[in-house]
């Protein structure tokens, strides 16, 4: 008898000493569209209330220099899903209604690697990874997928809702109606700004529904949302409940949005072991106004290598490993999502390469720097900067730029700038803004990181460089 209470006694005690890391956890990734650095509280964010999303910073962490892959729709997803600069595997910018290409068939997702550990794997919101049949979620790792397949404002409406007349909007024109889509085949189609309203609840809803089915299994859910992408729209319970007009409103439903899954979660008992990331693709389209987001100070916006293009809020949420209310300011991108969560599975990465890095160790709240290497800002297939620790050193580039032209609003877009710049060195630690060229200062830093930037080449390439004989895989084709 005592032998067995002993045996019992050592079972306990060992199951203790398991890494809860290592107990096959959910994971949770809400995806945000042009959700810039200044729109959560916690960043600035005023005249409206974000309680879910503070709530996830206070039983979680906070991410102060976390980076999209690139600054813009398709790439970033691309590099979220991959573990790799989005240039790499030849998808940059954002496809069209037209485009004939997407993510290729040998790249392995995050869904694709959970597969083969046994999770159950959903998608609900927005895809933009190539539209055709080939390419859609469920040819790439995910069990079920409702959403639309490029970005909202990518139908023959104008951003206001009206039908298109203007012929220098002639793109627009010759686009489709924008699809919803289950699986693989359309099920209807959002024609007007009220079909847009009913997105954000649709993918909740989808979400709260996933969780409650597969709450006895692990499981993978992304949640990609359409919005605050223009043009944005908002359902009917939020409509005018905040003090900052439509864009306000909107904040309010998303983060209505992420307090549903929490709950969801919650109510089967399995949020203590759910990894929940909140992030976003970019930062804010700032020429709409205010149907726009803020950079919270950050330089420029979408669509640039600038601060406010790519650093974007992030949240993480884990109630068994990560500490509460912590504040993470290591470097880190969403590229590191995928080994990290290879890692936490313990599951097979692809045999080519990737570029992300395992932060386990920032999640578990150690003060430690796991990114040795660098991050490289890339514009389509332009190399426009690299950062080593706090500085960054701007490559010559043309750029759009948001200053010196006033925004429009109300779901117009204002025109955009341009500017050339030269070789530019910031310290993001004194001048996040940056504002302050110290090149002349520091011209040692300027040349070590001017170095890392032709090795970015040399292994990526970029418009300045022959591409033969650099490690570049090919994008999906028809």
């Amino acid at each position: 008898m005592k032998h067995y209470l002993f045996c019992i006694l050592s079972i306990l005690v060992m199951s203790c000493n398991i890494p809860k890391e290592n107990i096959q956890p959910n994971f949770v990734i809400i995806f945000m569209d042009d959700l810039g650095y200044g729109d959560i509280e916690n960043f600035g964010a005023v005249n409206y209330k974000t309680p879910n999303i503070n709530m996830m910073v206070n039983r979680g962490m906070l991410f102060t220099n976390f980076y999209s892959p690139q600054a813009v729709c398709s790439a970033s997803r691309a590099g979220l899903l991959t573990g790799t600069y989005p240039n790499r595997i030849g998808i940059s910018g954002a496809l069209m209604p037209y485009s004939n290409h997407g993510i290729h068939e040998d790249e392995k997702t995050i869904a694709e690697i959970l597969k083969e550990k046994n999770y159950a794997t959903g998608i609900f919101g927005k895809w933009h990874l190539g539209h055709h049949e080939k390419f859609l979620p469920t040819n790439h790792g995910f069990d079920t997928y409702v959403g639309i397949p490029y970005s909202n404002d990518m139908w023959p409406v104008d951003f206001k809702g009206d039908q298109i007349s203007d012929s220098s909007n002639w793109r627009k024109k010759t686009y489709p109606q924008l699809p919803l889509i289950e699986n693989l085949q359309k099920i209807r189609e959002i024609k007007t700004l009220d079909d847009q309203a009913e997105l954000t609840t649709l993918y909740t809803d989808k979400s709260v529904d996933f969780i409650k089915s597969n709450k006895g299994k692990p499981f993978f859910l992304y949640l990609p949302h359409s919005m605050p992408h223009v043009p944005i729209a908002v359902s009917e319970k939020f409509l005018g409940k905040s003090e900052q007009g439509l864009y306000g409103d909107l904040m309010m439903e998303i983060d209505w949005s992420v307090g549903e899954i929490i709950r969801a979660l919650e109510e089967n008992n399995i949020l203590d072991n759910t990894l929940i990331i909140f992030t976003s693709d970019n930062g804010p389209w700032l020429n709409f106004g205010n149907h726009a987001g803020s950079t919270g100070g950050l330089r420029e916006g979408k669509g640039t290598s600038f601060e406010g293009g790519q650093r974007v809020p992030t949240v993480m949420m884990w109630p068994d490993v990560i500490p509460k209310g912590k504040i993470a300011n290591q470097l880190s991108s969403a590229i590191d999502i995928l080994p990290t969560i290879n890692y936490i599975v313990d599951g097979k990465l692809p045999d080519h390469k990737i570029d992300g890095i395992n932060i386990i160790d920032i999640l578990r709240g150690e003060d430690k720097k796991p990114r040795k290497e660098f991050l490289y800002y890339y514009g389509n297939n332009n190399l426009e900067a690299v950062r080593k620790d706090n500085w960054k050193l701007l490559l010559p580039h043309t750029s759009r730029s948001y200053k010196g032209v006033l925004p429009n609003n109300d779901g117009f877009p204002g025109k955009y700038n341009t500017i050339t710049t030269g070789l530019e060195l910031y310290n993001l630690r004194r001048d996040p803004g940056e504002e302050y060229n110290v090149i002349m200062k520091y011209p040692d830093i300027a040349e070590e990181l001017l170095e890392i930037a032709e090795e970015a080449r040399k292994d990526m390439g970029d418009n300045l460089t022959e591409m033969k004989g650099i490690n570049v895989r090919k994008h999906g084709t028809l």
